[in-house]
């Protein structure tokens, strides 16, 4: 699948590493609808706390994502729901990332946030190391979080304070470790079939 040959791996992944490009902070103008509503923003929250708050603002294909401190992320969160001019009403879930390489930033929580009401989207964006892999839980501001930043938390193990039953939900509770992240063993254990062990995609072995 990836053109990686010999390797002794059925799967086609072949031990594959690929450094990601990660898009930088875009400048003014951000074009469209962006250039107001960060205006908007800026201007509910206090040019002082969102030069404090906001990070970056980066549009990348089409999208504009806000990467939020996280000791603010509550607040801006609440002003993009409750602002008349923004009125942000919809999380759409919860997303976690893991870049092993970004020290300090390692984990990465993305919120994409709809507006029904001026039919706007936009994505917020907040980090955390794996040392510290705190971040304010939006379940009292947007519900809808509530599964989602479970298997978030599950999957990468970043921990949403505040959240009412921050619990496993798709892997066992004794489970040790969290399967999305990139250091985690590919394939994990074993798996049993039909009575038949297939091992990780590491292990296995090649048919040509």
């Amino acid at each position: 699948m990836f053109g990686v040959m010999g390797s002794g791996d059925t799967s086609g992944y072949g031990r594959l590493t690929r450094t990601p490009a990660r898009p930088a902070g875009s400048p003014r103008p951000y074009g469209g609808y962006f250039d107001q509503l960060i205006d908007t923003l800026a201007g509910a929250v206090g040019s002082e706390t969102f030069g404090t708050a906001v990070e970056r603002v980066t549009v990348h294909r089409g999208q504009l994502t806000i990467t939020v401190a996280r000791k603010h992320i509550r607040e801006i969160a609440e002003v993009l729901r409750d602002h008349p001019s923004l009125r942000f009403e919809l999380c759409a879930g919860v997303s976690g990332v893991h870049f092993p390489a970004e020290t300090g930033t390692q984990l990465h929580a993305m919120y994409p946030l709809m507006s029904i009401t001026h039919n706007h989207r936009i994505c917020l964006e907040v980090t955390a190391s794996e040392d510290d892999p705190h971040i304010p839980s939006l379940y009292t501001i947007y519900p809808t979080c509530d599964w989602h930043e479970r298997e978030t938390y599950d999957f990468f193990g970043i921990v949403f304070d505040g959240h009412p039953a921050l619990t496993r939900i798709q892997m066992p509770d004794d489970w040790v470790g969290h399967p999305q992240r990139k250091d985690h063993p590919l394939g994990g254990i074993p798996v049993q079939y039909h009575g038949v062990k297939v091992p990780p995609p590491d292990q296995r072995r090649a048919y040509h």
